[in-house]
């Protein structure tokens, strides 16, 4: 604990000297915004930047006594900065949270103020904003709705003649027609594939949804007949040759260029990924789908889905009435469309118009039987790093039974 508080403190005064450089202002506006109440919105989101100036430009026309200050942190490491500034009492007035183990961590700090009276909460699907709620009350609102499954080449397969497969056997015989044919079937991305790709991949091998959280009390272990069929089969892909080339050596851009390019079929990563990759190759035409690693009649899932980039006001902030009015505004559904639209995001709210095809291509995904994303399910960080541990250790050569007995361990140590 006193480590933890350390490492949190000196994270504090390296961030709020960072943030003292991003907030600078030119003198000459200074005598003009000192009449406003000036609130600060932190994420990691660096790819909405343009979208969001546009949106925070109408609330401030809208609201002039009003001024928005945005701060964008890397995502590797926005949760440790995060949690640094807000609780150091000088953190933003809104910020943005990851579901899962992050949320947990900064629930228990008590940085959230309750939104659970706001009214703005009927806008949103009741059923994808479960994610921000503790105790039965609703500290931050999931904004973004995100298929968390792999985003694959609809022209590649039409091309191939191939059908979206529905078991695993039929996953392994569109890979082995895509590698005959000169394309990598499956791209990877070492720094988010291990944490993504893995929850499709265990939906329907593990024993009960709850398995991951099962973990952590110690009614289930990763070296569970479920979790080491998973990592076999994972182990299976790559001895195929079904992943690129050094796939834990490729970063998130790397992989997306590649597809973007169509020299693989399938990018392991998420929906997330379609607007960038539409805007690198405008005549690519993408759709999602998942790894069945069951007979079709075993299959419980069609997919995984997650609402995340989870929108919560500062407790400790003097300008709550103002940080909850902005994030009305962004559940107005003329600025909730001007949003999704413009950075590609499906999002938790209802009565939202979309216009692009991969919104309209993740829209179908509503009526398709998808679970939670089980990694956000988790509580301790620890217990989730050692999940993503061991599909890199797979990928490195380790044997599934190896890797599942060392992550286990690492589990057993966090839940002591």
């Amino acid at each position: 604990m006193k480590r933890k508080l350390a490492l949190i403190l000196t994270l504090a005064m390296v961030l709020s000297l960072a943030l003292a450089g991003c907030s600078s202002k030119d003198s000459s506006t200074d005598a003009k915004d000192s009449a406003k109440h000036t609130i600060t919105f932190l994420h990691w989101r660096g790819e909405d930047t343009e979208v969001f100036n546009k949106i925070i430009a109408e609330f401030e026309k809208a609201n002039p006594d009003i001024k928005v200050e945005m701060n964008v942190l890397p995502s590797d490491s926005y949760i440790a900065n995060a949690s640094a500034t807000l609780l150091s009492g000088k953190g933003s007035d809104v910020f943005a949270s990851f579901p899962g183990s992050q949320f947990e961590a900064l629930q228990d700090s008590g940085v959230y103020a309750d939104l659970s009276n706001e009214s703005f909460l009927s806008k949103f699907s009741e059923s994808l904003i479960e994610a921000g709620k503790s105790d039965g009350k609703q500290l931050a609102v999931p904004y973004q709705l995100v298929y968390n499954i792999p985003v694959y080449n609809k022209g590649i397969f039409k091309k191939l003649n191939l059908d979206v497969p529905k078991d695993w056997n039929s996953f392994l015989k569109v890979s082995k027609t895509l590698k005959d044919n000169g394309y990598d079937p499956i791209l990877f991305a070492g720094d988010v594939s291990p944490s993504q790709f893995i929850n499709p991949m265990v939906m329907n091998n593990e024993p009960t949804d709850d398995a991951f959280p099962k973990l952590e009390t110690g009614e289930e272990k990763l070296t569970n007949d479920w979790f080491v069929k998973t990592l076999s089969q994972i182990k299976e892909l790559n001895d195929k040759g079904y992943f690129q080339k050094d796939p834990l050596g490729t970063k998130k851009e790397g992989a997306a260029a590649l597809f973007a390019q169509e020299k693989g079929a399938i990018l392991a990563l998420g929906s997330y990924m379609m607007s960038a990759v539409k805007q690198q190759n405008p005549n690519i035409e993408q759709g999602l789908l998942s790894p069945i690693t069951v007979d079709a009649s075993q299959m419980k899932y069609e997919g995984i889905h997650t609402a995340t980039f989870m929108l919560g006001v500062n407790a400790k902030s003097k300008n709550q009435a103002e940080a909850k009015k902005f994030i009305e505004f962004l559940t107005d559904p003329k600025i909730a469309a001007e949003y999704a639209n413009g950075t590609g995001q499906m999002l938790t709210l209802k009565d939202v118009k979309y216009d692009s095809p991969e919104l309209t291509e993740s829209a179908k995904w509503l009526d398709k039987k998808t679970l939670f994303q089980p990694r956000y399910t988790l509580k301790k960080e620890q217990v989730s790093k050692a999940i993503e541990t061991a599909v890199q250790d797979v990928l490195s050569g380790v044997e599934p039974e190896k890797a599942a007995k060392k992550a286990q361990e690492e589990v057993d140590r966090a839940i002591k």
